[in-house]
């Protein structure tokens, strides 16, 4: 049995097993917590509030598989900060908003199939007993 572990000279592993079979990898961050200002009234807005984000992507087939280099696959820490940034450009009324900017810059400017984007608010200000609101949005990449 060869050693798993032992990279070869281009830095790639040698494992003929797994480079024959077809591998789609999916990358998925759970619980990103952001403040932003959104809510539908104007005083929500001004106050901000906090929301977690999960983000689910589609790469494929990638060859981080082989290379174990993060530049042939998605930087999830890159992502997280794209959430991020998305969430601070303005302010947004509805998550629905929110998720399909979030959904659409990560299509923009990440190599990924499909995009998937939960956005959730664990303190809705809503006069009932409710442990959180949330919403999903989820988008393909467009052949071009």
């Amino acid at each position: 049995m060869a050693d798993e572990d032992e990279l070869n000279e281009d830095g790639s592993y040698d494992d003929d097993e797994e480079a024959a079979a077809e591998t789609v990898v999916t990358v998925e961050i759970t619980g990103l917590s952001i403040f932003a200002a959104i809510g539908v009234s104007d005083a929500e807005r001004e106050v901000g509030t906090r929301i977690l984000l999960d983000v689910r992507m589609d790469v494929g087939e990638c060859d981080a598989t082989v290379t174990d280099l993060v530049e042939d696959t998605v930087d999830y820490g890159k992502v997280c900060q794209t959430a991020w940034l998305v969430a601070q450009e303005r302010q947004y009324r509805t998550l629905e908003r929110l998720c399909s900017v979030i959904a659409d810059r990560i299509l923009n400017d990440f190599p990924v199939e499909y995009v998937w984007v939960k956005a959730a608010k664990p303190e809705p200000p809503i006069p009932l007993p409710v442990e959180e609101v949330s919403v999903e949005v989820s988008r393909e990449a467009r052949d071009e």
